[in-house]
């Protein structure tokens, strides 16, 4: 039987390509593209990264979502509240302009882990995990 290995990419349908790539800059501040096409950009993480696609034809989410993993979850509250974008759910969620909807997760606490390699390209190399997440790995035999 084959195995789930992990996730190459998160497609988002959004209006507006450039209205969508201004309002993740807003939050992130200058984005690396692995590309842009017609109607669609690619936004860089490392070994992973986000697609959109402009044409909205879905409503807002409402429980759909994905975890977006940040390197400080803190600093993207305060920037959500900077730009007056409302915080929903009990962690940190928030919907972008066209209902997409984002749950921020901090790397430190969470078992998703990227490769010292992978760190590094990112300037991320400094990031240590948290002793509930390195219990949670440990757990499943995946750290020491």
């Amino acid at each position: 039987m084959p195995k789930l290995v992990g996730i190459n990419h998160i497609a988002l349908e959004v209006g507006n390509l450039d209205e969508a790539l201004a309002f993740w800059e807003s939050i992130f501040g200058p984005l690396e593209l692995r590309g842009r096409m017609s109607g669609m950009a690619f936004i860089d993480m490392g070994d992973q990264f986000i697609a959109l696609a402009q044409g909205r034809t879905q409503p807002p989410d409402q429980a759909r979502h994905f975890g977006l993993v940040v390197d400080d979850k803190e600093a993207v509250r305060s920037r959500l509240a900077e730009l007056g974008v409302p915080v929903t759910g009990r962690g940190l969620d928030f919907n972008d302009p066209w209902g997409n909807q984002i749950q921020i997760v901090d790397y430190r606490d969470v078992q998703f882990t990227k490769t010292d390699e992978v760190l590094q390209a990112m300037d991320l190399k400094h990031l240590e995990k948290s002793d509930r997440a390195l219990d949670e790995l440990r757990a499943k035999g995946v750290a020491v």
